[in-house]
C-alpha cells in the first residue's frame, strides 16, 4: 500500500509526471529506431546473424544495443561510439593540460568537453561503421541479402545513416538527461539490455521446460533474485569518514549555532569506478585472440592456445575468466586512483572548515583519504571481479543458455541496477523536495498565527 501511495505521489508532482512522460517518449523513439533495418538490406534474411550474434562477446554487443546490432538497423552502433569517446576524452584529461584546464572551468568548461566528445563521438562512428558493414557477410549475412548490392553507394549511405543513427541516439540521451528523469545515455544502454531479458529468459525456460525441469527454472530465478541483492549491496555500499566541522562564531539566533561543532561524514563508495573496470577489462580481452590469429602465431601452439582459451568464443571458458577478473581488479585500482580526487576533497573540506578527527587538514587529510580508498577498493574490486565472472559459473555448473546466463552477473546487471538506483533517487529527490516545500509553508503558516 505505501509503495502504491509513493506512486500516486509521483503522479501528482506535475513537474516529476513531465519528466517522466517526456523520458518513456523518447525511450519509445529509441527503441522504435532499432526495428528499423538499413536500407538495401532484407530484413527477412537476417536470420544467420541474430544467430551469429546470440553468444559470446558479439552477445553482449548485440544485448546493449537492444538487439538493433544483430538487425542491421540504424541504431545498429548503438550509443557505444560515444561510451568510447567519453572514456577516451576522461583518460585524455590525465595527460593533457588543455583539457584537464577546461575541467576546472566549471559549466563552460564542461561544455567545451562535451562538445570534444561529440566530435571525437563522430569519428570513431566513421571507423565503426564501415568494420560493421564489412563483417556482415561474415556474420553470416547472404549476398541476396544486400538487395542494392555492396558497392561505393550503399556503403556511403549506411555509413551516413549508422552515424547519423549514433548521433541521434547521442541527442536522445541527452534530451532525456536536461528534460526527462534519469541518466538519458544510461537509460538508453538500460533499455536495451531490458529488451533482450524475456527473449532470453522465455528460450532458456523453453530447454528447461523439454526436459521437465521446472524447479530448475526456480531455481536459477532464486539465484538470479540473489545476485541482484548481492549486486545492490556492492554499488550502494560506502564507508563513512567522520567529519567534525569548527563551531564558528555568528550572530542570531539559537537555530545557526545549533549546528556548530556537528559532526557530518564523507561517503567513500566501495565500488567508486561503477562498470568502467569491466568495460576496460573487456575490451583488452579481445587483444590475445587477435594476437593469436596473426600470421607470426596462428600455426604455432601459442597462437592456438591464445585463440582456444582467451579468444571471443571462450567468454565462459576457465582461462578467460581468470585472466577478465584479474584485468577488471587491476583497473579498479587503476580508475579509482584517477576519478577519486582525494587532494580536492582534502582542500574543499579545510576550506569550509571541516577535519576528520585525529588528522590534521591538508595533506595528511589527502594521504589518510587516499589510504581508506585503496582499503576499501581492494575488497570492492574482488567482488566486481566476483560478479563480473558469475555469468560462466553459472554456464558450466547449471548448463544455462548463453544469453541468458549474461543477465546473471556482468555489466548488463551491474548497468541495469547502477541506472534503476540512480533514477529512483532522483525520483525520490523530487518527492523529498515536494515535502520539505509544504513544511516550510506550514512553519511559516504556524508563524503567522502565532
Amino acid at each position: 500500500m505505501k509503495f502504491i501511495e509513493s506512486l500516486k505521489n509521483v503522479w501528482k508532482i506535475e513537474e516529476l509526471r513531465n519528466r517522466i512522460i517526456v523520458t518513456l517518449g523518447l525511450l519509445l523513439v529509441y527503441r522504435f529506431g532499432t526495428q528499423v533495418t538499413l536500407p538495401g538490406v532484407d530484413a527477412a534474411q537476417l536470420a544467420a546473424l541474430g544467430d551469429k550474434t546470440s553468444q559470446g562477446l558479439l552477445g553482449l554487443l548485440s544485448q546493449f544495443t537492444g538487439g538493433a546490432f544483430s538487425r542491421a538497423s540504424v541504431f545498429a552502433l548503438g550509443i557505444m561510439p560515444y561510451i568510447s569517446a567519453s572514456i577516451v576524452v576522461q583518460l585524455m584529461g590525465i595527460a593533457i593540460p588543455y583539457l584537464q584546464k577546461l575541467q576546472k572551468e566549471g559549466a563552460s568548461g564542461q561544455k567545451k568537453v562535451n562538445q570534444i566528445t561529440r566530435w571525437l563521438t563522430i569519428a570513431i562512428c566513421l571507423l565503426q561503421a564501415p568494420g560493421y558493414l564489412a563483417s556482415l557477410p561474415a556474420l553470416g549475412v547472404p549476398q541476396s541479402a544486400f538487395l542494392l548490392g555492396t558497392g561505393p553507394l550503399f556503403y556511403f549511405s549506411s555509413v551516413t545513416i549508422l552515424v547519423t543513427g549514433c548521433i541521434f541516439a547521442m541527442w536522445l540521451g541527452e534530451k532525456i538527461t536536461d528534460k526527462g528523469i534519469g541518466n538519458g545515455i544510461s537509460l538508453l544502454i538500460m533499455v536495451g539490455i531490458i529488451a533482450t531479458l524475456p527473449q532470453s529468459f522465455i528460450q532458456n525456460a523453453a530447454t528447461r521446460l523439454e526436459g521437465n525441469n521446472v524447479m530448475l527454472i526456480l531455481f536459477e530465478l532464486v539465484i538470479w533474485f540473489v545476485i541482484i541483492l548481492v549486486t545492490i549491496m556492492l554499488v550502494m555500499a560506502v564507508r563513512k569518514i567522520a567529519v567534525q566541522y569548527a563551531r564558528r562564531t555568528a550572530s542570531g539566533g539559537y537555530e545557526k549555532s545549533a549546528m556548530a561543532g556537528s559532526r557530518q561524514y564523507i561517503p567513500l563508495k566501495l565500488n567508486a569506478s561503477g562498470v568502467m573496470p569491466i568495460i576496460f577489462a573487456q575490451a583488452i580481452m579481445f587483444v590475445p585472440g587477435m594476437i593469436g590469429g596473426t600470421d607470426l602465431l596462428k600455426d604455432s601452439s601459442v597462437g592456438a592456445w591464445l585463440v582456444t582459451n582467451l579468444g571471443p568464443a571462450s567468454m565462459f571458458g576457465f582461462w578467460y575468466n581468470v585472466v577478465f577478473g584479474l584485468l577488471i581488479i587491476v583497473f579498479t585500482y587503476f580508475y579509482t586512483a584517477i576519478t577519486v580526487p582525494t587532494n580536492k576533497m582534502a582542500d574543499d573540506l579545510k576550506r569550509s572548515g571541516g577535519f576528520i578527527p585525529g588528522i590534521r587538514p591538508g595533506t595528511e587529510t589527502a594521504e589518510y583519504l587516499d589510504k581508506i580508498m585503496s582499503q576499501i577498493t581492494l575488497p570492492g574490486s574482488i567482488f566486481l571481479a566476483l560478479i563480473a565472472v558469475f555469468p560462466a559459473f553459472i554456464v558450466k555448473l547449471m548448463d544455462v543458455q548463453q544469453g541468458w546466463a549474461l543477465f546473471f552477473g556482468g555489466t548488463s546487471l551491474l548497468i541495469m541496477v547502477g541506472v534503476a538506483i540512480d533514477t529512483m533517487q532522483q525520483v525520490n529527490s523530487y518527492l523529498l523536495n515536494r515535502h520539505y516545500d509544504g513544511l516550510m509553508k506550514t512553519g511559516k503558516n504556524r508563524k503567522a498565527s502565532a
